[in-house]
């Protein structure tokens, strides 16, 4: 008979999600702080169709927003926590991102008639607030799964044979994918004029769409669940060497399926086409499977290697605390100015004039400056992490 105390447990918490979540956070804010023209091509989003290591990044958060519901439920539920708790808990933390979603779009002053509601934080409360609602509603695996093909095929039905109000079938009368006519930024533009993220080419609303629109949130649930199934199987009670197995498998299915699928419903980040859920889970998943087995099969990173992911651990620790810093305290430092040579001048503007443009090359120099940029964010975060101060939303 097996001994109880030998038998695995599921785990409550896992460095290699938490590492992934610091080196996720961490790229984040690398591009979007990129120093802007002549930037290297893997830290810019790709202009519509196709993929970059940059349309990687917001995915890979969503990912693991999904995958650390599962963790911070079921540890709340063995501390007692109600089912009613949760609800009202989610409830409470998804409104709450998508407010600091907002501070972010309205700084500094935004004019209210034009602030945009969609954002990344809104992304992200939207996707918590469902995926986390029906995660404590329904647990089962095949229903989870389920939820995921329904919310992927759905949203595929939706964009490719549903027509555009006042353009046609997609495919027949408009161009499949059009980078403005097509179902998602109709909608976009239907129930939030001059709301949205503008991309102007021409005075006219038809040419304004969103990159994170209403209608696809739809996939990004999938996303979401993608980290839900992915944190099922890693609390499970199989041995670990079977998990990073499970873990590997998974990322070669979801690449298979996404590369396959992008051969009629093209990888494309600004309408989160469900082709590009699989991919970018299928990298995700990657990522997860080789942190898994240095960290968590093979202990890397604990005891005196821990300097090796400590940087990681310090961004991924907050977050949502250091995305916040990261977009709101540079344009602080750029309303600062004083005079250099006859000229009026913003601290940022001075590092780049004496310190970046002496670099021989540009995309050294912008890359210079994404490096600087996530070292003064790193600051404060690890003086939160230094005195044990977890920011929670």
């Amino acid at each position: 008979m097996t001994n109880p105390a030998l038998k695995p447990k599921p785990v409550d918490r896992l460095l290699s999600l938490d590492v992934l979540r610091g080196i996720t956070i961490a790229f984040m804010i690398m591009v979007n702080n990129n120093g802007g023209a002549g930037s290297w091509g893997f830290m810019n989003h790709a202009e519509w169709n196709g993929l970059t290591p940059t349309d990687l990044v917001f995915p890979t958060f969503v990912f693991v927003v999904g995958a650390s519901i599962v963790f911070a439920v079921e540890a709340r539920l063995k501390r007692g926590a109600t089912r009613a708790s949760l609800a009202w808990h989610t409830v409470r933390r998804a409104v709450i991102l998508f407010l600091l979603g907002m501070i972010i779009n309205g700084a500094p002053f935004e004019a209210m008639d034009h602030l945009r509601y969609y954002g990344v934080l809104q992304r992200i409360a939207f996707c918590y607030l469902v995926v986390g609602l029906f995660y404590l509603w329904e647990k089962r695996v095949w229903a989870l799964v389920t939820a995921l093909v329904v919310s992927l095929v759905g949203y595929w039905v939706l964009v490719r044979w549903v027509p555009v109000p006042g353009a046609g079938m997609p495919g027949r009368d408009i161009p499949f994918m059009d980078q403005r006519m097509n179902l998602v930024s109709w909608l976009d533009r239907l129930v939030m004029p001059h709301h949205l993220y503008l991309d102007w080419a021409g005075p006219n609303l038809h040419n304004v769409r969103d990159p994170e629109g209403l209608l696809s949130h739809l996939p990004a649930f999938g996303t979401t669940l993608l980290g839900v199934l992915t944190a099922l199987w890693l609390r499970s009670q199989r041995p670990a060497k079977q998990k990073a197995l499970g873990l590997a498998a998974g990322a070669a299915a979801c690449l298979a399926l996404g590369y396959l699928w992008s051969l009629e419903f093209p990888l494309n980040k600004n309408m989160w086409t469900s082709s590009f859920v699989l991919v970018a889970a299928g990298w995700s998943l990657t990522v997860l499977t080789l942190a898994f087995c240095a960290m968590d099969l093979w202990s890397w990173g604990r005891g005196k290697s821990r300097f090796l992911v400590y940087p990681w651990l310090v961004l991924g620790s907050n977050a949502i605390m250091a995305y916040m810093f990261s977009e709101l305290v540079p344009g602080w430092i750029e309303s600062i100015h004083f005079i250099d040579a006859g000229r009026r001048i913003n601290p940022l503007e001075w590092m780049v004039k004496h310190v970046f443009l002496h670099l021989p090359d540009m995309g050294w120099t912008t890359f210079a400056f994404a490096v600087f940029t996530l070292s003064y964010c790193f600051i404060p975060m690890w003086i939160l992490y230094r005195y044990k101060i977890f920011v929670k939303v």
